[in-house]
């Protein structure tokens, strides 16, 4: 198993589509702590849009939902105003147009917490902008409770 490490501590080893990855990961971590701010909108979320084909993304989430980039944008928006949100580095795979990244992440919603290991596969076009994101998680069941951001979310059966 891959120790865990901040990704602070490892982004400086990577350059190519890696360091792209490990760069959303750091935008994303900050916009999560910001988004509680007063005033946070879906238009906060531009600096991770700049590392993304917004015309063509695409995400298949934890439950399989899908999502276009303004119905994830959307869902980030509801998800981040209730949440802390953390993850740690394990691995980082990156073949020609594709990078595997493996998190430890942790997140809490009020009183619930928990800790789940994360493979989001990141697919890129040829300018090496996002075009599509699959996440894939090992956890324990969830509490029914920290379900309520994804309300309103198609959920594939």
């Amino acid at each position: 198993m891959p120790q865990l490490q901040e990704i602070d501590d490892v982004i400086d080893q990577y350059s190519g589509l890696s360091r792209l990855v490990l760069d959303y990961s750091q935008i994303m971590t900050g916009l999560v702590l910001r988004a509680k701010q007063p005033g946070w909108s879906e238009e906060c979320w531009a600096p991770l849009a700049e590392l993304v084909d917004t015309v063509n993304f695409e995400r298949i989430g934890n439950f399989k939902e899908v999502m276009n980039w303004a119905e994830y944008v959307a869902f980030l928006t509801g998800w981040a105003a209730g949440c802390e949100w953390e993850g740690s580095f394990k691995r980082i795979t990156e073949v020609p147009g594709l990078v595997i990244l493996e998190l430890e992440e942790r997140v809490r919603f009020g009183d619930f917490s928990s800790a789940v290991n994360s493979i989001s596969v990141y697919e890129f076009n040829a300018d090496n902008k996002i075009v599509h994101l699959d996440i894939y998680l090992q956890m324990a069941l969830p509490d029914p409770a920290s379900l309520e951001s994804y309300e309103g979310i198609q959920i594939t059966e």
